[in-house]
């Protein structure tokens, strides 16, 4: 199941599980995790996008590996929360892995999360190539850490 609803996520995660994070681009894939308790997001690696099916199997690799039970996808909404060609691709992505990988799947919106990974690289005094090398997982980080906060507030009501 695919939803844009924190919610409905967390109902069908009744004992929570790791979670990964996508930061879904055009040539890249940033991926995080989460620990099982949804307390922070960790970035765990960049996949360098190839064929879909070459990039499915490595993401079913390792989702299998990291014991992932739920995805939150990155939806790259335009700025006034309509969508964008690249939100259609993203949302075209969450349909193609969704069945081959039977996980649940959250869109969050993303809007800030690589401007705010920039800036934070920069005032760390970060490289342009370190940054470049970093900034995929680093958002797909921010963006599932996003996402946790909001399950465990949606938790609490």
């Amino acid at each position: 199941m695919i939803t844009l609803d924190v919610a409905a996520f967390r109902e069908l995660l009744p004992d929570g599980g790791r979670l990964a994070g996508l930061d879904v681009g055009t040539k890249t894939i940033g991926v995080a995790t989460c620990d099982a308790g949804w307390s922070f997001a960790t970035p765990l690696e960049t996949i360098r996008r190839t064929k879909f099916t070459a990039d499915l199997a490595l993401l079913q690799a390792l989702l299998a590996k990291e014991r992932i039970k739920g995805l939150v996808i990155g939806l790259p909404l335009s700025m006034d929360g309509t969508d964008s060609p690249r939100t259609q691709s993203t949302r075209a992505f969450a349909r193609n892995v969704e069945g081959p990988l039977a996980l649940p799947v959250l869109l969050w919106d993303e809007r800030w999360s690589t401007v705010a990974v920039e800036r934070m690289m920069i005032e760390a005094d970060l490289s342009r190539a370190k940054r470049a090398d970093a900034v995929d997982k680093l958002a797909a980080a921010h963006i599932l850490q996003g996402a946790i906060d909001a399950l465990c507030s949606a938790s609490l009501s």
